[in-house]
């Protein structure tokens, strides 16, 4: 009976060990940005590592840490307790409530012993080798977009649409003319359609801030934008008990757009100057630089229509133009989205970034050595440009250089992320600028993330691919091995029973391109029966939706489809991003016609699929994914059954000039083109299930968009869903997003399975 007992007990413990090692199913929840158990499930990160220096260091709530580069050892530099025994001492600080946390810190200035950071409404700094505060200056409570300037120890920063400068000394110092003591009922002092120190033309070329600081901090360059022209589109916010209007500045394609203009403040007269520009309706000004002498202030100019492109220089004391040193044209467009920069160990030259030759690579030109300017041919074909100071190729081939992340000064190298292994990774080059040898850094599989130490001699590099959930490591960029700090594991790999995920390609509809693909097959899948499958698309530029990461960048609803009974395909079409000029523009004039097909051609690479009901094809994407989706299911009823097109461009005259010209032209010289990509003259096409979901005051694809294709159905006698997210911008965030997918994954369980 004993034994009989024994057995028994054994086999209930092996029945619970295997109970203990299946792996569970997981919800939108454990998926889903915003979801309760969502960041637990992601590869943990080493948060905080930033260069000080030479010296890698690690900012921590309690402490910041040094990191040896050699060994990953730590030493602690300096305590949380320290600083805030330091802030009750000081006469200025010491009402301050406690600091907090020490993750946000820097420690900007290489061999001096100071942390600086952001406290109670000012910037301050604390010298841990005298453990004393070495700086406090005062902010706006309602500060924001803050600029930094380590040479002055200043900050630049906006409250509204009004800049300021902190400085030592000098405290606040408004940089635009303030209209108004205290704001008006808008909240802006000097009004809400002029608009300083913030980024311009909706944050297009490469344009993400508004405030420049010059090289030794003697000088501020800043973009002012006179909005006044521009037409109001009358956002509602509807939480007030009577519905608000709430209006956007929102320059539609064709339409008049706002002018910018470019300032400069000098820190020592406190006056500023405004570049001589000329008119600035008919232009772009872009990837502003300074030189190192600060003398000359560069911009590259684009037109409206955005196919020819001056790089020109201005005189910093008198704002006079200069001259132009380079110029490019294509007869698509060109879209400069990099500033200068400029050699370190040789300031006479700088490297330009150019798409000139087919793919973005660098140039460096010398300031010293004029040359004639004769038009030549730019290798994609199509482009043509003027080279006004001589000009040298660094860098060349069917890749393209997506950063450049400084420099090793002794070795006179650069610093470089690039395509050049796959253009499904960024890897980390060195680039040799006497001989254009590069060295990879780091290895080669995946995505790589880096820093650059101040010498250029190392970098924090955090490293992730399909089958590496997260490595963060300590380089030499010599090209040899270096120090790990971090190595990740999956919990979702661990613990979930997760789909099988492949990459290949297709060929495009031009018969010739190769076009990568995600494809996601059900959970527990069975080879012998037949499942419906849903495209999850983008396709517009700028963006690539396949990457060598986790899951090769599928995002958690499309494993959570899976795990449905869904197979999940996504196939990144011509006129997405990182595949060169060409690749990109074939769709110019004609937004939605070359990408449709390709995407058709992912369609019919799933109805080949002996485990695909070819009948049972659905389609989502959002933005210009949710463009494309409503756009697929009225021109090809009969192949897509159901789509959920999320924050969709209708018609492109609603949408933005900036984005909209660049890859339509204006409705004005290009009618055709608008005509055939507005959705509005197919609504009568719309056989299956369509649902439009919108926020209501998206201020990026306006509700005017789906608002009228609904009246555009009416009118034709067809039927789509529409849901609206209240107060929702172009996104949903938080527990918005777990609901909209909820609500997404509800209407293809209700209509395609």
């Amino acid at each position: 009976m004993k034994r009989l007992f024994q057995f028994i007990f054994l086999l209930c413990m092996a029945a619970s060990t295997i109970t203990a090692q299946e792996k569970k199913a997981y919800t939108l929840e454990d998926v889903i940005p915003g979801g309760s158990n969502y960041f637990n499930l992601t590869p943990k990160n080493m948060s905080g590592l930033q260069w000080w220096g030479d010296v890698c260091v690690r900012t921590e709530v309690e402490e910041i840490l040094s990191v040896n580069t050699k060994s990953g050892k730590t030493s602690t530099l300096v305590t949380l307790k320290e600083i805030n025994d330091a802030l009750q001492q000081n006469e200025t600080t010491k009402e301050f409530k406690p600091l907090r946390t020490l993750t946000s810190a820097s420690l900007p200035y290489a061999g001096r012993k100071e942390v600086v950071f952001r406290h109670n409404h000012h910037m301050i700094g604390y010298d841990f080798a005298t453990k004393q505060i070495t700086l406090c200056l005062n902010l706006n409570e309602r500060a924001a977009n803050f600029d930094f300037c380590k040479e002055n120890s200043s900050v630049a920063y906006t409250v509204g649409n009004d800049l300021y400068v902190s400085a030592p000394q000098k405290g606040n110092k408004p940089i635009n003319p303030i209209l108004a003591i205290c704001p008006n009922e808008n909240g802006y002092a000097s009004g809400p359609s002029i608009v300083y120190g913030q980024s311009v033309h909706r944050n297009e070329f490469g344009i993400m801030k508004g405030t420049f600081w010059s090289p030794k901090g003697n000088y501020l360059a800043f973009y002012r934008m006179d909005q006044t022209m521009v037409t109001d589109y009358p956002q509602v916010n509807t939480s007030t008990r009577i519905a608000t209007l709430e209006p956007d500045k929102y320059p539609m394609a064709g339409m008049t757009s706002h002018k910018v203009t470019v300032g400069v403040y000098d820190m020592r007269s406190e006056k500023t100057v405004y570049l001589q520009a000329g008119d600035p309706t008919d232009r772009y000004f872009t990837n502003i630089s300074w030189a190192p002498d600060e003398k000359t202030v560069y911009v590259i100019e684009l037109n409206r229509d955005q196919n020819h492109a001056q790089l020109v220089s201005y005189d910093v004391a008198s704002g006079k133009k200069l001259e132009v040193l380079y110029e490019e044209k294509h007869p698509k467009y060109v879209e400069p989205q990099h500033p200068l920069i400029f050699l370190p160990w040789d300031q006479s030259k700088f490297i330009y970034q150019s798409q000139r030759d087919g793919f973005n690579h660098l140039y460096l030109m010398d300031t010293q050595t004029k040359m004639y300017g004769d038009t030549q041919q730019g290798k994609d074909g199509e482009s043509t440009y003027n080279e006004y100071r001589k000009t040298t190729p660094l860098t060349e081939g069917n890749w393209l250089v997506q950063d450049v992340l400084g420099f090793n000064t002794d070795k006179k190298e650069i610093i470089i992320g690039s395509t050049e292994i796959s253009p499904l990774q960024t890897n980390i080059f060195s680039l040799n600028v006497k001989n254009g040898k590069r060295t990879l850094i780091g290895a080669e599989d995946g995505m790589h993330r880096a820093q650059l130490s101040a010498s250029g001699t190392y970098v924090i590099d955090n490293f992730t691919s399909a089958s590496v959930p997260r490595i963060v490591s300590i380089l030499p960029t010599n090209g040899k091995k270096g120090v790990e700090l971090f190595t990740a594991t999956d919990p979702m790999i661990e613990g979930y029973k997760l789909p099988e995920i492949t990459i290949g390609t297709i060929k495009a509809a031009d018969g010739e391109t190769d076009l990568y693909y995600r494809l996601i097959k059900p959970v527990d899948f069975d080879p012998n029966k037949k499942y419906p499958a849903i495209i999850y698309v983008y396709g517009g530029p700028h963006a690539q939706m396949i990457h060598n990461t986790r899951f090769y960048d599928a995002r958690g609803w499309d494993l959570y489809m899976a795990q449905q009974g869904y197979v999940m395909l996504t196939v990144d079409s011509r006129g997405s991003d990182n595949r060169g000029i060409k690749f990109e523009n074939c769709t110019f004039r004609q937004l939605g016609t070359e990408e449709m097909k390709d995407q058709v051609e992912g369609a019919k690479f799933l109805q080949s699929l002996p485990y695909v009901d070819g009948n049972k094809i659905g389609v989502h994407g959002w933005s210009f994914g949710g463009f494309m989706t409503t756009n697929l299911m009225l021109t090809y009823p009969d192949l897509f059954k159901v789509g959920v097109a999320g924050g969709p461009v209708i018609d492109w005259q609603f949408y933005e000039v900036m984005y909209g010209e660049r890859y339509m032209d204006t409705p004005q010289t290009n009618p055709e083109g608008y005509k055939e990509a507005n959705l509005r003259n197919k609504a009568g096409n719309l056989k299956g299930r369509l649902q439009i979901i919108i926020g209501g005051t998206d201020p990026t694809c306006v509700p005017q968009h789906s608002y009228t294709f609904l009246r555009a159905c009416i009118e034709a006698g067809t039927h789509p869903d529409f849901f609206v997210y209240p107060e929702d911008g172009h996104n949903m965030m938080g527990r918005d997003r777990v609901h909209l997918h909820e609500h997404i994954t509800r209407y293809f369980n209700d209509f395609l399975k």
